[in-house]
């Protein structure tokens, strides 16, 4: 029943943009990256934080307009920034921050734009990597780790930013085509070739790339720094696949596949590995 009132609601909001599309182009095409661009789920209240949340230390910074959040768990002078991905927050981490803390490090969680605590209704990359780099111009954080649309962000963000600071990545799960995510949002609305369009020069004019260049695999071609990449086969949010084009364009990375784990990539075996990858590893 929730898949056929899903349906019914996604082809209804296509068909209305499609028709506006024809009378106030502009309109359509602002709706219809709205409705791309802004999570539904992921906020968070002040009053109503995860207890993982509420056992950091909280601290707000600002960009232009807008503010985000970031969460410390205090340690030695080993530092790690974790940014998570599409429609969660810095909660997300729970599972895998008692594996950090056992090495003592300072870990800083980020919540993205739109997400958690942070301020907007839009999401996007170049702007969470703006987030990104106030934090690491801050904490000075050695390791950066990214799941989904965050692990991408890391990789866009390394490659634009360049930082000397970063010594390793690990990305979980994360997607490389943007032009696959974006095509699948013009497939589930059924939107015509206007709006699609449309929504390709949003990117080039706002964000100065093109769909092609908008890649984790471009991205993570121009990195010197040393990656973990972990992506399950049964994930069906982001294509197996799509974590392997990543790996095979990083110049110093390790690929590790796992299986049964789903897009959450929660797992104590995988926790081990990355942990030994960042504090064990010569």
């Amino acid at each position: 029943m929730k898949k056929t009132v899903f349906f019914i609601f996604t082809k209804s909001i296509g068909l209305y943009i499609n028709l506006l599309s024809f009378i106030y182009p502009k309109k359509a095409s602002q709706l219809a990256y709205s409705f791309f661009s802004e999570p539904r789920e992921g906020k968070l209240s002040k009053d109503k934080l995860p207890e993982t949340l509420q056992e950091a230390q909280s601290e707000m910074f600002q960009l232009n307009q807008d503010f985000f959040h970031t969460y410390t768990w205090k340690g030695n002078d080993t530092v790690i920034l974790l940014v998570h991905g599409w429609e969660s927050n810095a909660s997300r981490w729970e599972n895998l921050l008692p594996y950090l803390k056992k090495s003592g490090s300072t870990i800083i969680a980020i919540d993205g734009p739109a997400h958690g605590l942070s301020s907007g209704k839009e999401f996007n990359i170049p702007q969470y990597a703006e987030f990104i780099h106030i934090a690491v111009q801050k904490f000075k954080p050695q390791y950066l780790i990214g799941h989904s649309i965050g692990g991408k962000t890391c990789l866009y963000y390394q490659s634009v930013y360049q930082s000397d600071a970063v010594k390793k990545m690990v990305i979980l799960g994360a997607p490389s085509d943007f032009k696959i995510i974006l095509n699948n949002y013009i497939a589930l609305l059924s939107l015509n070739s206007k709006i699609s369009k449309s929504l390709e020069t949003h990117y080039l004019t706002n964000f100065k790339l093109s769909l092609e260049q908008f890649s984790g695999k471009i991205f993570a071609s121009k990195l010197n720094t040393k990656g973990f990449i972990a992506h399950d086969i049964d994930d069906t949010v982001v294509l197996f696949e799509e974590g392997k084009k990543i790996a095979e364009a990083w110049k110093n990375v390790t690929f590790i596949e796992t299986k049964g784990l789903g897009h959450s990539m929660h797992d104590d075996e995988l926790y081990k590995k990355v942990s030994h990858f960042l504090f064990e590893e010569k």
